[in-house]
């Protein structure tokens, strides 16, 4: 019970994105394709950080240091929390792909995306979801290799000093591959068509932005977190990779809203008829 209590005391951080995940997830798809991903997408990355420190799969060798298994949760050698992490970086990763390609419908105080399962099953949704969690991770990575420096604590390093603040290349062809398994994995659980809402889905005011803001979260916390440390010239080639494509979503976006066609809402509103979208007037 002490191990379970300082899982949750030592990462309060992790859990917290962790509900902010489900407050996103279940209102989108429901509690029941939630929990599945949430196994799913935990079993995965357990395996590939278990995969890893045995064999150099796929993220390159690295170890873990235990320094807290008498403190809080590991398993095979492989602290919980971290695979955990996966999880609500997977989802958040994927809802801002859909956020970006997806048509949007602003009313009122409200904005949601026209997403459709053809959209949400596509390979755009996949590829670019996959990348965007990659590239969180080349914000998440060299601060955590600094975790002795803050709360994290130094959890892990790498047999080999890398290039990108010591993290190795292969960290992110690892991190690349995984990604495109864990999306996959939400994509195959949320691939089946219903005829009514999933239990737990409803219409929160701007429940389209909760991912897209959970992955902006994310970004900021671990910015800060660089700064904080003193690594001030890392969080600034942090702040440039994301400067860019930053201002391009939200050039885009702001272009995108209202624009969609009538084929475009009607193949929304038949594909998730419970959409808030649907009871709003359509596109002229």
């Amino acid at each position: 019970m002490d191990i379970v209590l300082g899982t949750f005391t030592m990462r309060p951080y992790v859990f917290a994105f962790f509900g902010a995940y489900l407050l996103a997830c279940v209102p989108h798809v429901g509690w029941r394709r939630t929990m599945l991903f949430t196994l799913a997408g935990y079993l995965i990355a357990f395996a590939s950080e278990w995969l890893s420190i045995n064999t150099g799969f796929p993220y390159g060798w690295y170890y873990y240091i235990d320094t807290t298994s008498s403190r809080e949760l590991w398993l095979a050698g492989v602290p919980f929390f971290d695979s955990l992490s996966y999880v609500f970086l997977t989802y958040c990763s994927y809802t801002t792909a859909l956020f970006i390609i997806s048509p949007l419908k602003s009313w009122r105080w409200n904005v949601a995306t026209l997403e459709t399962r053809a959209i949400r099953r596509s390979l755009s949704a996949l590829v670019l979801g996959a990348f965007l969690q990659t590239f969180l991770d080349i914000v998440i990575d060299p601060v955590a290799l600094q975790g002795r420096r803050w709360f994290l604590g130094q959890i892990y390093g790498y047999r080999e000093q890398g290039l990108h603040f010591g993290v190795p290349f292969s960290n992110y062809w690892g991190w690349l591959l995984t990604s495109f398994c864990l999306v996959a994995a939400f994509q195959m659980i949320d691939a089946r068509r219903l005829d009514d809402a999933p239990r737990g889905v409803c219409n929160l005011p701007f429940r389209s932005l909760l991912g897209p803001v959970l992955y902006l979260s994310v970004l900021v916390f671990n910015i800060t977190m660089t700064i904080l440390i003193g690594e001030r010239f890392m969080a600034l080639c942090s702040i440039l990779v994301y400067s860019l494509p930053l201002v391009m979503v939200v050039t885009l976006a702001l272009r995108r809203v209202n624009r969609y066609t009538k084929e475009e809402f009607g193949d929304h509103v038949r594909d998730y008829p419970w959409s808030p979208a649907a009871t709003t007037p359509k596109a002229r």
